[in-house]
């Protein structure tokens, strides 16, 4: 995951109905991230062929108030995935905001270090984010940037200017990986929208690597 600190003015065209804008220590981020699904189910049920592939996105943080809780959540601007057919499953039943573009990645491990990246393909040019990483995980700081970026447990969905979709995520908490170094190439106007083209030449403020779990995304949906 890297991760940019971007005006709060960038991402209120994007806000869901019923939502607010996350801030950590007066700043608000955007994500771009890198990760496997493997082995996914539907009502426990396993997907052949298309259950474990990759996916890139852009998402940013946000923060909803429902009685004295506060719901701490993400908004995708785009996900990305080689499934023409899980894109179009998931923009027809969920409104999402999915693409189809070809991918691919490599993880290997030479002693105490790890590399992983995630390559997807505009026309004819390769992207890529990749991150070098110590293999020993470690838990996350109560507090730290990397708490704020993982323990989000609510997606929100922008249906349209007038109606939102929540739905919970269940994971444990993850713990993350010391990044050596990374590379991150990505031509974000193109894959992104003309809004975050300003990123193409940005440092990410962070970068983060997480081992992942098992994961449940509740397949009851809430119109908010």
């Amino acid at each position: 995951m890297a991760n940019y600190a971007v005006p709060p003015k960038v991402l209120t065209p994007y806000l869901p109905k019923g939502v607010e804008l996350d801030f950590y220590e007066g700043q608000t981020y955007v994500s771009l991230v890198g990760f496997m699904f493997r082995k996914s189910r539907i009502f426990n049920v396993p997907i052949p062929v298309f259950g474990t592939f990759e996916e890139i996105n852009l998402r940013f943080y946000v923060k909803r108030k429902v009685g004295t809780e506060w719901r701490r959540g993400v908004v995708f601007v785009s996900e990305t995935v080689p499934s023409k057919a899980v894109a179009l499953i998931a923009n027809y039943l969920y409104k999402e905001h999915y693409v189809s573009v070809p991918t691919k990645h490599t993880l290997t491990t030479v002693e105490n270090t790890k590399q992983v990246k995630y390559e997807w393909k505009l026309d004819d040019t390769w992207n890529h984010i990749c991150a070098d990483a110590l293999t020993a995980g470690n838990a996350m700081e109560d507090g730290g940037i990397e708490e704020f970026i993982f323990e989000h447990y609510y997606g929100y969905t922008k249906i349209d200017s007038a109606n939102t979709e929540e739905y919970k995520i269940v994971h444990p908490r993850w713990n993350v990986h010391q990044i050596a170094n990374y590379e991150i190439k990505c031509d974000f106007a193109a894959m992104f929208g003309i809004d975050f083209a300003f990123l193409q030449t940005a440092e990410p403020d962070s970068m983060m690597l997480a081992e992942g779990s098992s994961i449940a995304v509740e397949w009851q949906r809430t119109r908010i």
